[in-house]
């Protein structure tokens, strides 16, 4: 007896204290006030013994039954539901309890012992479940607080973020504002452009001229001579015609066949020189074939050194090759990397070349080296000279278009712009390594 009226003061006093944190209505203040006097009262008057104790259990379960409405239906004390539900057991069995005993009393002793050992277990429940509610409280208390410093990071990140798109949208214009003044700048820069490059082509057209005709020569020297020979073979054919000799013109005419094959080669030849020239205003693309670098690389070799010899009689100088034997065929357009190599050659037999007619060393000798090598998944191709070398501060200049160390109308400055571009659209590299007085040496890496 008077269980339940304990319960319902602990119960009414932490709805008084969430009523203060949640900021109730006074309205309900003054109903946990009242409610807290009558469950005191109750307690008192069933100690007393003033009233009939089941007068004092029907009021106790009215009270109670109206703090679980409250509690179960009110959000204003849904925190207090995790307490209300720990003390039921002992609620129902507190209530069951005291109707039984107000039904019938001496059954009731009876079975006092067992609803004692319930009213125990459900008494470790309460404790058990409200110091559980405390912890999660608490847990859930830190969660609030670390909810309420994110929210005021994102207030403050939202501060940020707003001046900061203000900075923007200030420094957008700014520059939008620059942007205008540089793109008028820059029309200005390209009209001015247009007319320099339109002086520069008209300038440089006869140098250009002078490069095609320079390189289209050796092939057509070749042409030349083995069409002087082919017209000496049919009048010694015709002559061992008359004396009737058929064996002897059968020999003259497998050597004609093999002149005619030689010019067809080389006449092709000048017809790929001419395309390669004219990349640098084209964009098509040539086909790629595996090609053994080795035997393109000799090849222009021998037309680059009888080429100049052709032009200048009084040329001479050495030249030697080193070809590894093991080098896999790369997949490459060969028009193009003959190009390159024919640039390359010429340009070291030219540095030999301008050395000798120095006359500074009396014992020079002009030497042209060509040589190639397998470095990991790369083929390397060397060509150096003994030349005068190139100064190091125009070293890094080479390579861009129209820049040339020659007199002029003995270069176009394209040869070697165009050379390093085929190697890199092939997905090598190009570079050089020179010495003032020692020489020069170009280093073609191709990947395999």
């Amino acid at each position: 007896m008077g269980l339940e009226n304990i319960i319902t003061i602990v119960l009414l006093y932490y709805l008084h204290r969430n009523a203060k944190a949640a900021n109730v209505p006074q309205e309900w203040k003054k109903y946990i006030k009242l409610g807290m006097f009558a469950a005191i009262g109750l307690l008192i008057l069933g100690s007393s013994g003033i009233f009939p104790s089941y007068f004092i259990s029907i009021f106790s379960i009215i009270l109670i039954s109206g703090v679980a409405y409250a509690v179960l239906n009110f959000k204003e004390f849904q925190n207090t539901k995790p307490l209300f539900f720990a003390v039921i057991p002992l609620i129902a069995i507190s209530v069951i309890g005291d109707l039984l005993e107000t039904v019938n009393k001496s059954w009731y002793k009876s079975v006092e012992t067992v609803f004692d050992v319930a009213s125990f277990f459900a008494f470790v429940w309460a404790i058990v479940m409200y110091f559980t509610y405390r912890k999660q409280k608490k847990l859930l208390e830190v969660e609030r607080r670390l909810a309420i410093e994110r929210e005021r990071e994102f207030e403050i990140t939202q501060k940020i973020k707003a001046q900061l798109e203000k900075d923007v949208a200030e420094r957008t214009e700014a520059l939008t504002h620059q942007k205008e003044e540089l793109e008028k700048t820059l029309s200005e820069l390209k009209s001015t452009q247009s007319q320099l490059i339109h002086a520069e082509k008209m300038a440089s057209l006869g140098e250009l001229t002078a490069g095609i005709a320079h390189e289209i020569q050796n092939p057509l020297n070749f042409v030349n001579n083995f069409s002087e020979v082919s017209t000496e073979l049919i009048e010694e054919m015709e002559e061992e015609l008359a004396k009737g000799d058929l064996e002897e013109v059968k020999a003259i005419f497998e050597d004609l066949k093999l002149n005619l094959e030689k010019i067809n080669h080389h006449g092709k030849r000048a017809d790929g020189i001419v395309k390669g020239m004219l990349q640098h205003s084209r964009n098509n693309q040539s086909q790629k074939e595996l090609t053994d670098i080795n035997a393109l690389a000799d090849e222009f070799l021998r037309l680059s050194y009888h080429g100049l010899r052709a032009k200048d009689k009084t040329f001479n100088a050495n030249f030697k090759s080193d070809f590894d034997s093991e080098l896999p065929k790369l997949e490459i357009v060969p028009q193009d990397l003959g190009r390159v190599f024919l640039n390359l050659i010429n340009n070291a037999f030219y540095a030999c070349a301008e050395r000798s007619k120095k006359g500074q060393d009396t014992d020079y000798k002009p030497e042209v080296n060509i040589k190639t090598l397998k470095t990991g998944n790369a083929i390397e191709v060397q060509i150096q000279d003994n030349g005068s070398g190139i100064p190091e501060e125009i070293q890094e200049k080479i390579f861009q278009p129209f820049f040339t160390t020659k007199p002029t109308g003995q270069g176009t400055g394209l040869g070697l712009s165009l050379s390093y571009d085929i190697v890199k659209a092939h997905g090598g590299n190009l570079k050089v390594e020179s010495r003032l007085g020692e020489g020069t040496i170009f280093i073609i890496t191709l990947p395999i």
